[in-house]
Formats: structure tokens, C-alpha cells, sequence
């Protein structure tokens, strides 16, 4: 039976942590910061773990 593959574009926009929770980057994180309030820019540095109902999906696709 063939490899699984991963997905290329969710390989990029998950990671998994060390107790195996899926965290992700938050929107409007990238760039254009000059633009945001400092508060702002701040508050989107943190990762956020995705929605439950995303969880079984994304695991799929990074071939977990």
C-alpha cells in the first residue's frame, strides 16, 4: 500500500504541539503592521489552537 502524503498547504499553516494540540497562525498576522494599532499587532502574535470541529479534518491532512 502507498505513503500517505501530507498536505503541502496544511503543513505550512499547522504545526503540532509537544501534547499534540494543532495550533495555527492568526489572521492579518503576515504583514502590513504599520498599518495596526501596536495593541493590535501584539495581540496577533499568539497562536491559537484550532476550532474542535477542524481538529479530525487538519490531523488528515498532515497525516496524523
Amino acid at each position: 500500500m502507498p505513503k500517505m502524503k501530507t498536505h503541502s498547504g496544511a503543513k505550512k499553516r499547522f504545526r503540532v504541539t509537544g501534547k499534540g494540540k494543532i495550533m495555527h497562525q492568526r489572521a492579518r498576522h503576515v504583514h502590513k503592521f504599520q498599518e495596526r494599532r501596536a495593541s493590535q499587532a501584539r495581540r496577533l502574535v499568539n497562536d491559537k489552537e484550532i476550532a474542535p470541529s477542524d481538529v479530525r479534518r487538519v490531523k488528515k491532512m498532515l497525516g496524523l
